[in-house]
């Protein structure tokens, strides 16, 4: 009684395709590979963007301070 037989797979599908009809249908699973491409490309531009090298990094140094010289008391 809890197993499904064949038959009732058949009603299953037909039922289905009573209400969705075959074009629905089919535009669904385009809907679905269109998905699934869009999220392995996301994927794959994410990883690309990980293991990309760092950008080079320029450093300035800045100009040297003038030093000013003060006058010391002899010890």
């Amino acid at each position: 009684m809890g197993s499904m037989s064949i038959w009732h797979w058949v009603i299953v599908a037909i039922v289905v395709m009573l209400l969705f009809g075959k074009g629905r249908i089919s535009e669904m699973m385009g809907d679905l590979a269109k998905g699934i491409k869009s999220f392995k490309k996301g994927l794959a531009e994410e990883e690309n963007a990980i293991n990309a090298p760092p950008p080079a990094q320029v450093t300035q140094n800045p100009a040297p301070q003038p030093t000013t010289v003060q006058d010391q008391a002899p010890r």
